[in-house]
């Protein structure tokens, strides 16, 4: 069974050497891929000296360099981890075992740090509450939507069309597995500080915003009809408060003083029955682009199959 482990990378210099030899010891008979993504250090230079096959991808972001793994990369069992030196190698063998055993498509290795350095406040509450924002939304979730330390089958990766281009790909992943109910998995995992020299790529809160941002576009296309009910349900009740002061006017005397207004409430009203039926419809477009999905994933063996 082919392992493959994948490490993007942007100026890692002072990380990726200590990452490609703990996994290299770890995994043995792993083929270990580094991903470049425009480093200005040594990061290239450190980790061919490891021995690790070395790569680069252009294109700027965490999304970018996974989708050209996921395309270019043939194996059995995917690992993919950072390439800091925050997540415990030693661990892998373990990770593969659960999916193998279980026949699952993902486990994800959900952080546990003892060092306060190691996450920092702001990426502890900003986790808590996407992951809580997703489990409200897709009724699962992971404990851990934001660990970037996750094991995959290959009929994952195969049918996993990444549209993400930065940090909020472990989103998309996480939704992708839950969407196709895919059997998954998680793992308590230790998470270490990053080595001295080494900088977190990950702004709190411009890709908190961005994670965000892609949850409730997520949840505009996976969920149309409680995307746009909400909307069309929030329409109609603006409607409904403005009309009732003119519907008891009109009772009372047989006439509509606020023109304007009972045109505003009419156009709301239609709006409303707008994003209903959009609703609807996109419900029916989204069924199939999830049967086609589906089928593209059981069309690849599961873990442990050839």
């Amino acid at each position: 069974m082919k392992v493959a482990v994948l490490l993007p990378c942007y100026n890692e210099e002072g990380a990726i050497g200590e990452t490609v030899r703990a996994f290299r010891a770890a995994l043995p008979d792993a083929a270990i891929y580094v991903y470049d993504n425009n480093s200005t250090d040594k990061t290239m230079l450190v980790a061919a000296a490891e021995g690790a096959i070395v790569r680069t991808e252009r294109m700027q972001g965490k999304g970018n360099v996974v989708r050209r793994m996921f395309a270019d990369i043939e194996a059995d069992i995917y690992v993919l981890a950072d390439g800091d030196a925050t997540y415990d190698a030693s661990v892998a063998p373990r990770l593969i075992d659960m999916l193998l055993a279980n026949r699952l498509d993902m486990v994800v290795g959900a952080r546990k740090s003892e060092v306060e350095a190691a996450y920092r406040r702001g990426h502890r509450m900003g986790n808590a509450l996407l992951t809580g924002i997703l489990a409200r939304i897709f009724g699962r979730t992971f404990t851990d939507i934001l660990s970037g330390y996750r094991i995959f089958s290959r009929r994952f990766v195969k049918s996993f069309p990444i549209l993400s281009t930065g940090f909020e790909i472990e989103t998309e992943m996480s939704v992708h597995a839950l969407e196709l109910r895919m059997p998954v998995g998680e793992m308590v995992t230790a998470y270490a500080a990053r080595p001295e020299g080494s900088v977190s790529k990950l702004s709190t809160y411009r890709d908190g915003w961005r994670i965000l941002n892609m949850i409730f576009r997520l949840a505009r296309i996976e969920r149309p009809i409680q995307f746009f009910g909400l909307l069309g349900a929030l329409l109609a009740l603006l409607g409904i408060v403005l009309a009732i002061p003119l519907v008891m006017t009109y009772l009372q005397t047989g006439l509509v003083p606020r023109f304007p207004t009972a045109i505003l409430v009419t156009g709301l009203i239609l709006l409303a029955s707008l994003c209903v039926f959009s609703g609807l419809i996109l419900d029916t477009v989204v069924r199939g682009r999830l049967e086609v999905r589906r089928l593209a994933y059981l069309a690849l063996p599961a873990p442990g199959e050839h």
